[in-house]
């Protein structure tokens, strides 16, 4: 009964007491929304890459590769979008925008993340050194 208002006698819900969202209370549906919008804008990021000659071939790998990246992007996405509050429509284009983006779009959350704790950038990049292939940070 605390989450309700009486209004004549009759338990109406409260607005201002809405339960706190948790990843784990969204549907499956919900998710496979999120999943399908942002792994097809996976795809079509991936087929205008060989469209535009960046990929010589088509290669099963690595759109796989990108339909998980895009999927990853448009799940953390769509968290983002619940936290701020974005009603469902404007919520779908982002997801579907940053799942075309992809590993872009991690690295400007990364970007983001990065200025509101005061970290500097390039210490989370790693490289491989040319001469001995060990992985460091520059």
């Amino acid at each position: 009964m605390d989450s309700q208002v009486m209004k004549g006698g009759v338990g109406v819900e409260n607005p201002i007491l809405e339960p706190e969202k948790t990843i784990t209370g969204y549907a499956l549906l919900t998710y496979a929304w999120v999943l399908a919008l942002s792994t097809w804008g996976g795809m079509v990021n991936y087929l205008s890459k060989i469209r535009m000659g960046h990929i010589a071939r088509f290669n099963i790998t690595e759109l796989i590769g990108d339909m998980f990246i895009s999927g990853f992007t448009g799940v953390l996405t769509f968290w983002m979008c619940e936290a701020a509050g974005f009603n469902e429509l404007t919520t779908a284009v982002f997801v579907g925008i940053s799942g075309h983006m992809g590993a872009r779009m991690i690295g400007k959350f990364e970007k983001l993340m990065s200025r509101k704790f005061d970290i500097p950038e390039d210490s989370t990049a790693v490289t491989v050194s040319k001469k001995d292939g060990t992985p460091g940070v520059f």
